[in-house]
């Protein structure tokens, strides 16, 4: 394998998103599982990608698919066992893959033995100082303590009912009311997850993509915050389309509880912990922070070494808008001297290749079902995510790609209302449809039970009747299939060291193109919906990967090329 002693091997990463219960079903149960992700690593290894992250498998209720932990330090039965989580690394690195689990810091699951414990406590114990409770207002505290809304819909406080039966004690919850809030001013708090942080890297993990890393510290007081009605749930702009400028929702300048200056006491703590360890470890912060100037701050030299670019991943499929995030990408993190990360698709938003043919506003987290507006032509969109992910893994620094992407699968959008099981879709009175439409098992096999998800046809959420075409099987091998384009576009990352690169616009070309080169490769990528002309010399030169239509002189609609820089 290759050595894990590389230096900075994240700068140029390609991380490939699993969401376990929806990746590899071993046992048959309908629900994936670590040893079915084992099974399934050559294919990764066949991929070219770098390292795995791991969305949450720890033990948990699963009232939040995960994000919702009962115990930090063991693998929640569904998926196995900690044995097998040892055998999946072990495998793992023998391919030369790294492994990067998902941390989830800024709440436990209410089954978590410390919010029992509090719940069992009287007002103003220290079990009750892990987290936040407060005393309602109102003439008997049956008003919340603020007005804060919960990221799924509703308010973010629910009361308690003490042991005599009476109402007692609001606590709070960012996100479902099984997710009550941690307190980061305690130190209890602070300690129990370096020893969560030391248990994962004992057993050999590589890194951890942290939850909510905005998140965790509250504004002192807990003052009132209404939030612009267009924001998105996580504090970005809420505008995926990216049509509208992006809200600066955070810290001193926004909402109380996202992206407060004591987040990165934490993260400087956690950087010098993982320092104790050889391999060069790494953190990922889920930081949904704009601007990008203001993301930078996560990954300032002493904190974290990656975050996630959420504003690339907004960006709408248009050249001019391109231009400006990769720029202001490069400017921000370059400055802290970070990498940039390029991501378009994860298991919270809407799958890039129906995204970018929405024609609706779709704020991050809201989904899309059948009365969704705006419905996403399904050959348009796969059409622009070819086109976009080729011209993302050209793009230098780290990228991230979410399961089923290389596939090329579409939102599931007609999902059964009885089926879905976001706590979005029920916490808004299924207003909003949520993130169940991404999360659906994905194709191995044509003409398998679940294809080859599992051999017993079950899945925990169903899956359309005609992904047969979808399945890697059906496209492994097969010139112009979506997974032979990613497997081609990464090695040739690779060959070329495009990811440790930089990059160069290049002028000459039509309004709704983006070219820029990197070392000997020249992208060439069209936004527009009709054929581009490609200038001399870039039209006699040899092309390298195209996700669609190009002759030489010309370049398709929705359609990215890589061609040897004369």
């Amino acid at each position: 394998m290759n050595s894990r002693n590389s230096s900075e091997w994240w700068r140029s990463a390609v991380i490939y998103q699993i969401y376990p219960r929806s990746f590899a079903d071993a046992n048959g149960d309908g629900i994936g599982d670590l040893p079915g992700i084992t099974s399934r690593l050559s294919a990764l290894k066949s991929l070219g990608i770098d390292a795995i992250w791991l969305s949450p498998f720890m033990t948990s209720p699963q009232k939040d698919a995960g994000y919702d932990v009962a115990d930090y330090c063991d693998v929640d039965p569904i998926f196995g066992s900690l044995s097998d989580f040892d055998a999946m690394t072990t495998k793992a690195h023998d391919y030369g893959i790294r492994v990067i689990v998902d941390l989830v810091p800024n709440h436990s699951s209410d089954a978590h033995p410390w919010f029992q414990a509090a719940l069992a406590a009287a007002p103003g114990s220290p079990e009750r100082g892990r987290y936040i409770f407060r005393d309602g207002t109102g003439e008997n505290g049956e008003i919340e303590p603020n007005n804060w809304q919960s990221v799924f819909g509703g308010p973010a406080w629910t009361r308690t009912t003490d042991a005599d039966g009476t109402p007692g004690q609001w606590y709070l919850h960012i996100f479902d009311t099984s997710q009550p809030d941690f307190d980061w001013t305690n130190d209890e708090v602070r300690e129990m997850f370096r020893g969560v942080l030391r248990f994962w890297l004992d057993r050999g993990v590589d890194g951890f993509r942290v939850d909510v890393a905005h998140g965790m510290i509250k504004a002192d007081g807990l003052p009132d915050y209404t939030p612009p009605a267009e924001g998105g749930s996580m504090g970005g702009s809420g505008t995926p389309l990216g049509l509208e400028p992006a809200i600066d929702d955070i810290g001193e300048d926004g909402a109380p509880y996202w992206g407060q200056e004591g987040v990165h006491d934490i993260y400087r703590d956690w950087h010098t912990l993982l320092e104790e360890y050889e391999g060069d470890r790494v953190l990922c912060a889920e930081a949904w922070v704009e601007p990008l100037s203001k993301m930078a701050k996560w990954v300032r030299p002493d904190e974290m070494q990656q975050a996630f670019n959420f504003p690339y991943l907004e960006t709408p499929w248009q050249a001019s808008a391109l231009r400006a995030v990769i720029d202001e990408s490069l400017e921000a993190f370059s400055a802290v001297d970070a990498p940039s990360t390029w991501v378009l698709s994860n298991h919270d938003v809407v799958r890039h290749a129906s995204r970018l043919a929405v024609t609706a506003e779709n704020p991050q987290g809201h989904g899309i079902g059948p009365k969704s507006p705006g419905q996403p032509i399904r050959e348009t969109g796969l059409r622009r995510a070819r086109a976009a992910t080729a011209l993302m893994l050209a793009l230098p620094g780290g990228a991230y790609l979410y399961q089923g992407e290389e596939l090329g699968l579409p939102e599931v959008i007609d999902l059964p209302d009885e089926a879905r099981q976001d706590p979005t879709w029920f916490r808004t009175d299924r207003e909003r449809y949520g993130r169940d439409g991404c999360r659906v098992p994905i194709p191995w096999e044509a003409g398998t039970p679940a294809y080859g998800f599992n051999t017993t046809g079950a899945a925990w959420l169903p899956q359309p009747a005609d992904w047969d075409g979808y399945a890697r099987a059906s496209q492994v091998g097969v010139e112009g299939s979506t997974l032979e384009l990613y497997r081609e576009a990464l090695r040739i990352r690779r060959e070329h060291g495009l990811g440790l690169g930089s990059l160069s616009w290049v002028d000459g070309f039509e309004e709704s193109v983006v070219a820029f080169s990197n070392g000997a490769v020249t992208v060439i990528a069209n936004t527009g919906s009709t054929i581009a002309a490609i200038p001399e010399p870039f039209a006699s030169a040899e092309v390298l990967l195209s996700s669609g239509a190009v002759d030489g002189s010309t370049i398709g609609a929705d359609t990215t090329v890589w061609v040897l820089t004369p």
